[in-house]
């Protein structure tokens, strides 16, 4: 059970990342085939998890599908029982980072709309629940080994238990580096946009519903389903031309157009309390694949030049010049979601950066190249070559940091394989008679 329970606990987090981006499996096949205390397992999720694993070249069978399924289950009853809890804001920004991918993926929201025949709010409350499972499940799985560390010792020890024939090997890997510049707004597109929100003002000021108007014209996803509604924010929260602006208004209070790294807003402050401030806001955003280019094109053409002369040194180009928030403090220096710096160099990286870096060599900066960031912002960007790695077997000169992260997360099956066994005794478990030869949570 120990090695499947790593896969499994990896899968319950990782396996639906894209379940709003896919339709979900026929409805024929929806029948309860287990109960975990008060959660229920359907058939359709099991089928479902089966044919994502194997999309994601992880392929399971039906019993291990279960198996993690439950898994999942279990950890949320026990969550249930010893009250832990997972922030509703936790959730919705969840749901929201989905939306934003989903909107990536096909385009816009109209799009989405089209291919599933259904709302985005629709989509959102579809999958909340699950949602909230998944965080539920894996802030129980924190808490059981929040205080789990090994020693430099223990990943000695855990590396040379491997068997040398069973080392496992490092992929190609690449240390890169980007300094990113935006597409720049039109005169036109942005007199358009603070006319739309001019207009906009004007109408909430004869009468009309600025909630309604928020729910039907604002793009941001996270506050339109709520009128516009931000919550109750403190100070140093919000992007300094947003606050600035709320926090000088009276109750009630409308602004004028207000421009940010997000977009254009309409702001109304509903209240003020001490250093907090309640708002609510119609955000608009530029249409960034009609931005103009020329000037970061321009810009970063010529920040290549004294690079390659050596006049300027690419990390400190990096750190005086990017516009990306997230590498541009490292020297540029992007890292994987893991927070490594060494990049798999294959098909996992962004299409477009793989097949750039993959023919790049050790030291060299590319030309300016298009970019477009998680958040739908699109520019150039220069990309530098500062390590490659060959494939090899993993040792601990070269990979200490993987082999501890392999060990810590042995380290931690062990302590949840051992927390299993007295939860299993504490939780009601009922398996359908379909799955009795899968021999669920055995040793």
């Amino acid at each position: 059970m120990h090695f499947l329970k790593s896969f499994i606990l990896i899968l319950i987090l990782t396996a639906f990342n894209k379940s709003l981006a896919q339709p979900l499996t026929s409805k024929n096949l929806d029948k309860i085939v287990a109960k975990i205390d008060n959660y229920y397992i359907l058939k359709s999720e099991v089928e479902t998890l089966v044919v994502r694993s194997k999309a994601q070249n992880q392929p399971i069978d039906r019993c291990q599908a279960l198996e993690s399924l439950a898994v999942q289950k279990l950890l949320v009853a026990k969550a249930e029982i010893d009250s832990v809890i997972v922030d509703e804001d936790m959730v919705e920004g969840q749901l929201d980072g989905r939306m934003d991918e989903m909107v990536r993926i096909y385009g816009s929201e109209k799009n989405i709309v089209e291919q599933f025949n259904k709302s985005l709010e629709t989509l959102k409350s579809e999958v909340r629940q699950q949602v909230k499972e998944q965080l539920t499940a894996q802030k129980m799985q924190e808490s059981i080994t929040e205080t789990s560390k090994v020693t430099p010792f223990e990943v000695k020890k855990f590396f040379n238990q491997i068997p040398k024939d069973s080392l496992p090997t490092i992929p190609s890997e690449v240390i890169v580096g980007q300094i990113v510049r935006f597409g720049k707004l039109t005169p036109s597109q942005k007199s358009d946009l603070i006319a739309r929100l001019k207009d906009l003002k004007t109408r909430v000021e004869k009468g009309e519903s600025f909630e309604k108007l928020a729910m039907e014209y604002s793009e941001d996803q996270g506050s339109r389903q709520y009128g516009g509604d931000l919550g109750w924010a403190k100070r140093g929260q919000m992007v300094p031309e947003f606050e600035a602006t709320a926090m000088q208004m009276a109750p009630n209070e409308m602004s004028d157009v207000v421009e940010s790294s997000f977009g254009f807003h309409l702001i109304q402050t509903l209240d003020i309390r001490g250093q907090e401030y309640h708002a609510r806001h119609i955000l608009l955003r530029p249409e960034y694949s009609r931005l103009d280019m020329s000037e970061p094109t321009h810009f970063l053409d010529s920040l290549r030049n004294e690079i390659i002369k050596d006049s300027l040194k690419f990390e400190k180009a990096a750190k005086l010049f990017s516009e990306d928030e997230n590498s541009k403090y490292s020297g540029g220096i992007m890292q994987d979601p893991s927070g490594s710096n060494k990049m798999p160099l294959d098909l996992s990286m962004e299409p477009n950066l793989y097949f750039t870096v993959d023919t790049m060599k050790v030291g060299t900066v590319s030309a300016p190249l298009p970019y477009r960031a998680a958040d739908g912002k699109t520019g150039m960007r220069l990309l530098y070559i500062k390590e490659k790695y060959n494939p090899h077997k993993a040792n601990l000169k070269d990979d200490y940091e993987k082999l501890k992260d392999y060990a810590l997360m042995d380290k931690k099956n062990s302590e949840i394989d051992k927390w299993f066994k007295d939860a299993i005794a504490e939780v009601f478990i009922k398996i359908d008679p379909e799955y009795n030869t899968c021999k669920l949570f055995e040793q």
